[in-house]
């Protein structure tokens, strides 16, 4: 019987456990996957503690539970409904799957078959498991919501976060000049590397005197950002005139306190943004997103960086790695 991780009881990773279960029957429209590798992120901590799902409009799921909506796997079973094709190709399945309801986190999922997608053959395993989330959410910030022009500075906050480094390699790909932002230069050398143009550690920097510095006074055409709370002033401060905001998160858990003099004299655009809202609810741009972002790792434009690599049985040591922040790059589970 196929092992499937799934929470008991919210509150702690701890509550993990590794559960061998039959194969589920599949449904004329769905397929089942053999799991070669899943890839964990901060968004699974909402169910695992507990978040307020009503807030979201989500009821609150039944325990155990499944979770994990990134992975990649071979075909192995289809339904009558479905391609027989597919049987034997190796996939990554796009967002957004259910994670409660059809959870990857394990060595085989039953999904939808309209799910399924071949992934570029030069990538590993571990790397398809890990590409979908940060290129899909950078491609809707700097490509489907905002018009970058070559030449353009875009300031990304983040920048060592998994979407901050897809967004250095759109950005590039697109011409422009990232900038990426982080909180001390630990990481600095390796973002340069990576790809960012500029790097600031706005913990040892002012960011609005370095961007006047690195744009010769002109400001940032876009800014990139997750995190919002008091770091919103330093953004604005920083902008161009005419400059776009554009805000996909909410990280620094603050009230923000806007400073609208500045805001209406550089005539700024700060606008929200969320990729399961803002891209793949609307069909031709998920299409055109989703050809761009597999073009782009076919060719080598864009590389998924993959932090680290943990075998099933330390489910828990993997989610505690991911959050002591200390990894450039995603975490990813192998089942192999």
């Amino acid at each position: 019987m196929p092992k499937i991780v799934r929470l008991h009881a919210f509150g702690s990773v701890e509550n993990l456990k590794i559960d061998e279960l039959p194969s589920q029957p599949l449904k004329a429209d769905e397929a089942r996957i053999k799991i070669q590798a899943a890839c964990i992120s901060r968004d699974n901590f909402m169910l695992i503690n507990a978040h307020d799902f009503s807030a979201y409009g989500f009821p609150v799921p039944e325990l155990p539970s499944k979770l994990c909506y990134e992975a990649s796997g071979i075909v192995t079973e289809v339904g009558e409904e479905v391609d027989g094709s597919w049987v034997g190709k190796k996939v990554a399945p796009n967002l957004f799957i259910d994670e409660i309801k059809y959870g990857m986190l394990g060595e085989e999922a039953v999904i939808p078959a309209s799910f399924l997608c071949e992934y570029p053959h030069n990538l590993s395993p571990q790397e398809a498991a890990a590409f979908w989330v940060p290129y899909l959410t950078a491609y809707g910030g700097l490509k489907s919501v905002a018009t970058v022009k070559k030449g353009d500075y875009i300031a990304i906050t983040a920048g060592a976060s998994s979407v901050g480094l897809a967004a250095i390699q759109i950005a590039r790909d697109l011409g422009a000049i990232p900038i990426a932002v982080i909180r001390s230069s630990a990481k600095k050398e390796k973002l340069l590397e990576l790809g960012a143009a500029h790097v600031i550690a706005t913990k040892e920097e002012n960011y609005a005197e370095r961007i006047i510095e690195i744009t010769s006074g002109n400001g940032i055409q876009l800014t990139f950002d997750p995190i919002g709370g008091s770091i919103l002033k330093d953004l604005i401060a920083g902008a161009a005139q005419r400059g776009t905001i554009i805000q996909y998160g909410v990280l620094g858990n603050e009230p923000v306190t806007f400073p609208l003099p500045e805001i209406i004299a550089k005539d700024l655009t700060i606008k929200g943004y969320s990729v399961g809202g803002g891209l793949l609810f609307d069909n031709a741009k998920a299409a055109e997103a989703r050809r761009y972002i597999l073009e782009g790792l076919s060719n080598g434009t864009f590389v998924p960086r993959v932090a680290k690599v943990f075998p099933l049985e330390n489910i828990t040591d993997a989610y505690s790695y991911l959050n002591s922040s200390e990894q450039l790059g995603r975490i990813v589970i192998s089942t192999e």
